[in-house]
């Protein structure tokens, strides 16, 4: 499949198509959501990820097998992708320990090497493009652990290219008052906008913006336990009337997210081939038309479904 949309990841000037693809799915059953999936199946999904041109791959050492899987199936095509990865999380952890809440990071600097060596030995390579520290750290944390000053001498040894941050509010704003971040990865969709205000902010100042969860968490899961249903927001705005003919609640929730000028990528997560060619294909019909995006806004708006913005 060609003709996919790159932009601009930010300060970082590399070339990331529109839609790239987050490696969550590919955890196996080592994982507080087990997620079993044989690998020889995973490695159909990866290869045809990297075959319909999508060039950012996401993932984590919290994903359980998923680096693994990675450097397995498509290591030997590194010069292909775009690969970013997480710091501070744990790898001996048990996570059935934490099923309420997040399982806890780590990120003094002796973990955050090791974290980072262990990538690499599972990725199959020797430098990662991005690694963001996961699950939003505070700025004490920060502070504390002199965090910027570790990922920096990764960066300056060469194991690391950029560096991020998997950023939520309220410290997203801290993160990017540090001003040290080359990107930023922030939940956002049309059904979902408490980062919009963020994304804005990051993109001004040109910090490389990856927005996961761009369809909603993929469709209407109602009863999963701890899960917010953002697609009720849907049901309240009345979007089916601004649907296309054959057009599909994910595809029009992933042209919205499109359309917001600062994301650069939107991780797509997936195990199957076959969505991953329903997300491209709505990819390739690019954001939505103006005067529908406007109408959506202005529909979310009346539903307070809207940006949460900077609490002083």
């Amino acid at each position: 499949m060609t003709g996919l949309q790159t932009r601009t990841l930010g300060r970082t000037r590399l070339p990331v198509t529109a839609i790239g693809y987050g490696a969550m799915e590919l955890r196996g059953p080592r994982a507080r959501s087990p997620r079993p999936i044989p690998a020889g199946d995973a490695s159909h999904v990866l290869h045809a990820v990297l075959d319909a041109g999508i060039n950012f791959i996401d993932t984590s050492i919290d994903y359980g097998q998923s680096e693994q899987l990675i450097g397995q199936a498509i290591g030997g095509r590194r010069d292909q992708y775009i690969l970013a990865t997480k710091a501070g999380c744990q790898w001996n952890a048990d996570v059935t320990r934490y099923p309420d809440g997040p399982v806890p990071h780590d990120f003094s600097a002796a973990h955050i090497r090791a974290g980072l060596e262990r990538s690499l030995r599972m990725l199959r390579t020797d430098y990662v493009d991005v690694l963001q520290l996961h699950i939003s750290p505070s700025l004490d944390v920060i502070r504390d652990e002199d965090v910027i000053a570790t990922l920096r001498a990764l960066r300056d040894e060469g194991k690391v290219r950029f560096i991020g941050s998997s950023s939520t509010i309220p410290n997203i704003w801290d993160h990017l008052d540090l001003d040290v971040f080359d990107t930023l990865q922030i939940p956002y969709s049309a059904l979902d906008r408490s980062h919009e205000d963020a994304i804005a902010a990051a993109h001004g100042q040109d910090v490389g913006v990856i927005v996961r969860g761009g369809v909603a968490k993929g469709g209407p899961r109602p009863g999963r336990p701890g899960w917010v249903n953002v697609w009720e927001a849907w049901d309240a705005t009345g979007l089916d009337d601004l649907l296309e003919p054959g057009q599909s609640r994910v595809e029009f929730v992933l042209r919205y997210t499109l359309g917001h000028p600062g994301v650069s990528t939107i991780i797509v997560g997936t195990a199957s081939v076959a969505h991953l060619q329903d997300n491209l294909a709505a990819a390739l019909r690019g954001p939505l038309p103006d005067d529908i995006y406007q109408e959506a806004r202005k529909r979310l708006d009346a539903a307070e479904v809207t940006p949460l913005g900077r609490i002083a």
